[in-house]
Parts: structure tokens; sequence; C-alpha cells
């Protein structure tokens, strides 16, 4: 068996036992040419920087992969946080062909759909708050404000999007 053969047989085992989350992609009502495959995400970021030699923090502020470790932190966040509040994860993604992406989707309290863009800088930039209005629009009318979690602590209202600090992650619906 090759060694992508065997690390294929292990993902099911893996997020069996909870080390991984698959979060699948959100394809209602938006279209054809949409990414079908699930993205998959370390539940415990610290295992996911061994395999790449961060052993510290030093070393992740400056990796080539800080964006997409800050992206599974803040993924099994909210993973943790719904089971935690007795809630289904029901979390997905959207993204098209052409690379627009919506990082999170998942229905509120009330019902409503609502998108999360996921941004590792301290400093919300307008890019970051246009990326937030852009995937709340691939949500459809029955979207809610749309969130940007990034890097920085402040927890605002901006431009139509709620910004939110990675570390308020415990105090959002």
């Amino acid at each position: 068996m090759t060694n992508a053969a065997t690390a294929r047989a292990w993902l099911p085992v893996l997020a069996s036992s909870d080390v991984l989350y698959w979060l699948p992609p959100y394809h209602c009502n938006f279209g054809k040419r949409l990414v079908k495959a699930p993205k998959l995400y370390f539940v415990d970021t610290g295992l996911a920087c061994w395999p790449l030699g961060i052993r510290l923090p030093e070393q992740l502020a400056l990796h080539p992969a800080r964006g997409a470790l800050f992206e599974n932190g803040v993924v099994s966040e909210f993973v943790k946080n719904r089971n935690n509040l007795g809630q289904a994860a029901d979390l997905c993604f959207w993204r098209d062909n052409n690379g627009p992406e919506a990082d999170l989707l998942y229905e509120n309290g009330t019902g409503q759909l609502r998108s999360a863009e996921i941004k590792t800088g301290q400093t919300p930039t307008g890019d970051c708050v246009r990326a937030g209005l852009f995937a709340a629009s691939m949500a459809g009318h029955e979207a809610c404000t749309p969130l940007l979690i990034y890097g920085g602590d402040l927890s605002v209202l901006r431009n139509g999007v709620q910004l939110l600090g990675w570390r308020m992650l415990a105090r959002k619906d």
C-alpha cells in the first residue's frame, strides 16, 4: 500500500476518534460549479503543528501555514462550542470553482443562515470586510449579519459585518 493509500485508509479512523473533523460543503441553491469535497481539520491544532515542525509560538508567527492553522483553530472551536451547547455542529463551507469562499456557514439560534469569514490578521482591512459581505451574499436573503473572525481583539460592527476577535468566540451565538 502506498503512503497516500495508507493515509486515506486512516482518515475515517481518525475522524471517528475525534482527531479530525470533516467540514462538509454547502451546495443548496448556489448553482452547479461548486466545490463538493469536504475540508479536513484537526480538532487539536497542536497536533496539526507537530508534523509541520512548529514547536514554539515564535515559529508559528512566521510560518506559511499560519492562516490555515488559524482557520483550523477557529473551526474546531465552533465545533466544540456547539457540542458543549448540546447543538449538532451543522457547520459547512461554501466555495465555487473560481475561488470565492465562505469559510463557515451555519444556522444561528433563530434559524437564519450565518456566514463567517476567518482571517488571521490582527487588523481587519477593507478587503476582509468585503470578503465577509461577499460570503453573506452567497448565503442568500435569509442570511443574518456576517461574521469576520480575525486575529485581533475588538468586537465591533463595521459596514454591516460583525468583526469578532478570536478570543471572543465563546461569547458568540
